[in-house]
C-alpha cells in the first residue's frame, strides 16, 4: 500500500507545525488531507495553506475536514498538542488501516514511551500524559513510529505559517529496529524539502528535544522572554541551565545518551532569534498548557529514581499559575 513516490498522509492538526508538514508533502505530490477545526478549518477550505519558510512561499490546497472521512491512510502525523490527544486518538480508528503508521509529533514525554522500552519498566504507563491509558488503547503501539521534531514555526493568522530555522525531522521506531517502513517515511520526508534522520535509539533523540523543551517552555511563560533571550542574558540563563542540569540526570537515570553538553545546548538555543516559544504563545491565546508532558511527566519519571528537581518543579509551578491566569482572563 505504502509507495515512496506518493502516499496518502493525513495531518491530524492544523496548527503551525501540522501547517508546515501538509505544505511541504503536498509540494512533493502526497496526498495529503488536514484534520482541522474552527477558523484554521475555513482558512483551509477558502485559501488553503501558506507557509514561509527557506523554500520561499509556498502554498497547498488540501482536502480538509474536522471528521475523519478520507479513507484508510498510509502515514498519519499526530500534530495535537499534547493535552489534546486523549480526544483526538480515538476519532482516527476510520483511518488506520493494517499497514498505517501513526507518527506522533507532540513535544515532551509520549505516552508510548515505555512501549518495547526494553529495560525495567518495560510496558509501565506514563501517568502524567495517560491517565486512563485512553491513549494507548486508541493506537495500537505496532502502528507507531517515533518522532522528534526541530521545527520552529508560528501560525501568524489561520492557514498561513512562519518558519525561518531549517527544518528536521528525526524518525525512530520504538523497539530500535530499523525497519522498512522506517527506512520509507524518512525518504518521503527528506523528498518534502525536510532533514530527515532515521536512528535505532529514539528515546536519546527524545530526551534532547524534552531537554530544550523544558529548559525554555514554562520559563518562557514566567519571563515572555525569547528564545535569543532565555539562552543569552545571563540572569535567565543560569535557571536554564539548572534545570537542563537536572533534567540530564533523569535522562541519564533512564539510560539515554545525550550528545549535547549544555554548553551547546544554550549555544544554540540563542541563535534561533527572536522565536518566542510554542507555550508563550499558547499563553497569549489563552490556551492550555503543554505542561502535563513537558514538565509533569519529567517530574514523574524523575521520582521513580527518587532525582530531586527543586528548580525545575518551582519554574513548572508559576508557569502554571501564570497559565491558569491567562485562561481566566480569555475566558
Amino acid at each position: 500500500m505504502m509507495t515512496a513516490d506518493r502516499m496518502r498522509i493525513c495531518i491530524a492538526g492544523a496548527g503551525a507545525i501540522g501547517g508546515t508538514l501538509a505544505v511541504r508533502f503536498s509540494a512533493a505530490g502526497h496526498q495529503v488531507s488536514v484534520l482541522a477545526r474552527g477558523q484554521t478549518l475555513q482558512a483551509i477550505r477558502a485559501q488553503g495553506l501558506t507557509l514561509h519558510d527557506q523554500h520561499g512561499v509556498t502554498q497547498a490546497m488540501p482536502a480538509a475536514s474536522d471528521r475523519p472521512e478520507f479513507g484508510v491512510q498510509d502515514v498519519i502525523f499526530v500534530c495535537a498538542k499534547s493535552q489534546d490527544l486523549a480526544a483526538l486518538l480515538p476519532q482516527l480508528a476510520p483511518l488506520i488501516g493494517e499497514q498505517t503508521v501513526v507518527i506522533p509529533t507532540n513535544n515532551g514525554v509520549p505516552w508510548w514511551y515505555f512501549y518495547r522500552e526494553g529495560g525495567r519498566f518495560d510496558g509501565a504507563q506514563v501517568r502524567a500524559v495517560d491517565p486512563d491509558n485512553r491513549m494507548a488503547q486508541a493506537v495500537p503501539g505496532d502502528k507507531l513510529i517515533g518522532s522528534v521534531l526541530f521545527i520552529t514555526s508560528e501560525a501568524t493568522a489561520p492557514g498561513v505559517i512562519k518558519s525561518v530555522n531549517p527544518h528536521l525531522i528525526v524518525l525512530g521506531e520504538p523497539s530500535g529496529e530499523m525497519s522498512e517502513r522506517l527506512a520509507r517515511i524518512r525518504n518521503a520526508i527528506e523528498g518534502a524539502g525536510i532533514e530527515a534522520r532515521a536512528t535505532d535509539r529514539i528515546r536519546d533523540k527524545l530526551w534532547t528535544k524534552i531537554i530544550a523543551n523544558l529548559s525554555s517552555n514554562p520559563l518562557s511563560v514566567i519571563t515572555q522572554a525569547t528564545l535569543q533571550q532565555l539562552y543569552g542574558l545571563p540572569e535567565l540563563r543560569e535557571v536554564v541551565m539548572q534545570i537542563m542540569r537536572e533534567t540530564l540526570l533523569v535522562a541519564s537515570s533512564y539510560g539515554a545518551r545525550v550528545d549535547i553538553d549544555p554548553l551547546t545546548f544554550v549555544q544554540l538555543g540563542e541563535a534561533m532569534g527572536p522565536f518566542r516559544t510554542s507555550m508563550l504563545q499558547d499563553l497569549d491565546r489563552g490556551r492550555p498548557l503543554e505542561l502535563a508532558a513537558i514538565g509533569d511527566a519529567v517530574l514523574e519519571l524523575a521520582q521513580r529514581f527518587d532525582v530531586p528537581m527543586p528548580i525545575t518543579r518551582t519554574v513548572i509551578s508559576l508557569a502554571r499559575f501564570r497559565g491558569e491566569a491567562a485562561r481566566q482572563r480569555a475566558a
